[in-house]
């Protein structure tokens, strides 16, 4: 209910928060659409007067580049002919500066323009004697959201910085039940079976009577006790019965139980007692935390071992014979740049996150290294420090998708 109200919300405000949000509609749609002016290469073409530059980013199977055409009276003018210049202003407040230089019919910007290609431009050519300015907003993957409505939606940022990402062994396991916490209790001595107070799947507590039984020898009555708080797994008794040999209830506590997990291979190998884990219900509604007790043997197999865990089940919820999934951190790195893995989207062709500043949001396309399922290591495309989306980003590009704000230049 929460997503689809905070969607509804978003919907609501779409006009409000796409970029620019104060400009008339028709602007707003003329820069999403990239509806302006455009030359003979497809680019965006600027005009004063008689003089015409075409500013276009050329990327086909080179990293991305700056190419300017320089016109007069609708004509071609030689590159070497002209002095230009670009400034990029970006949301972060970066500014990324371009000379260029003759390069066959065109001019070559003086290095690369890096994702993404969001930013205020200011353009400046001289031709002729005369000197040309311009400036204009190119934005892609950004957003303005207000903060009350990024609030209510549940949109959460973090830093991005250090972390340490774990090196895990993923394994699959079953819930038994903890066998120090299981007994088989039987009558002390023979004897017939006078009462039983106790039925299957009941609690009971320490020095509970279980059951009274009358001695063969001395006549006299004697109860049968709970040794520990826990649950009747089984009564295999009745009253007249003859309690000799054998067990007449089975106990156990459930209130802390076992994981084994099984582990074969190379995943056999890296496990360790002492190594820590993260459990999860096949649901994926219910977790826990403990670390490896002991490595089992598996009968048979000389490359199979059973990893048992121990965790506290004070509510109930981890049943016997329930499968699990775990996570077992068998090593840690530091990195000195991650984001959360809940941050991540898809954007075009890249892995992104969503920058936060002020009440702007845009898109970081990322270069990326290790993760753990709850971090990724960032190798490129965000700086330390920056505040980027890290819960409920998929609205952040939902709105961006519907908004229009897309890759054109």
């Amino acid at each position: 209910m929460i997503r689809i109200l905070s969607l509804l919300l978003l919907c609501v405000f779409a006009a409000a928060c796409s970029p620019g949000g104060d400009k008339p509609k028709e602007e707003a749609s003329a820069q999403a659409s990239g509806s302006y002016e455009r030359g003979p290469n497809n680019g965006r073409l600027l005009r004063d007067g008689d003089f015409a530059l075409e500013v276009t980013i050329y990327e086909t199977n080179v990293p991305p580049h700056y190419r300017l055409y320089a016109y007069r009276d609708g004509k071609p003018v030689a590159p070497a002919d002209v002095v230009a210049t670009i400034k990029l202003s970006r949301l972060d407040g970066e500014v990324n500066q371009f000379t260029f230089t003759p390069e066959g019919n065109y001019l070559v910007g003086s290095g690369e323009v890096i994702e993404p290609h969001s930013f205020d431009v200011a353009v400046s050519a001289e031709h002729a004697g005369k000197k040309s300015t311009w400036s204009y907003q190119s934005y892609e993957g950004r957003v303005s959201i207000p903060a009350g409505i990024a609030k209510d939606a549940g949109i959460k940022t973090e830093s991005a910085g250090p972390a340490v990402i774990r090196d895990v062994v993923r394994l699959m396991g079953t819930v038994v039940l903890d066998a120090d916490r299981h007994a088989a209790v039987g009558a002390r001595f023979p004897g017939i079976v006078r009462s039983v107070n106790v039925q299957q799947g009941e609690r009971v507590r320490r020095g509970q009577t279980l059951a009274v039984v009358e001695g063969n020898d001395s006549m006299r009555t004697y109860p049968i006790t709970a040794p520990f708080d826990g649950v009747v797994l089984a009564r295999n008794t009745n009253v007249g019965d003859v309690a000799e040999a054998g067990a007449l209830f089975e106990l156990a506590d459930p209130s802390n139980v076992w994981i084994d997990l099984r582990a074969i291979g190379t995943d056999a190998e890296a496990l360790k007692p002492g190594q820590p884990v993260r459990i999860r219900s096949a649901t994926g509604k219910t977790e826990a935390s403990g670390k490896i007790q002991r490595l089992l043997p598996v009968a048979g197999s000389g490359q199979s071992v059973i990893a048992r865990v121990s965790i506290p089940n004070l509510e109930g919820r981890w049943r016997p014979g329930m499968t699990v999934a775990a996570e077992v951190t068998v090593g840690t790195r530091n990195v000195p740049l991650a984001v959360k893995e809940s941050g991540l989207q898809r954007f075009r062709d890249f892995t992104v996150v969503f920058t936060q500043v002020g009440e702007t949001y845009e898109v970081r396309m990322l270069e990326l290294g290790d993760r753990d399922g709850e971090y990724v290591e960032v190798t490129g495309g965000l700086k330390p420090g920056t505040n980027y989306v890290a819960e409920q980003s998929f609205l952040i590009r939902q709105d961006i998708e519907k908004s229009g704000a897309s890759h054109d230049h």
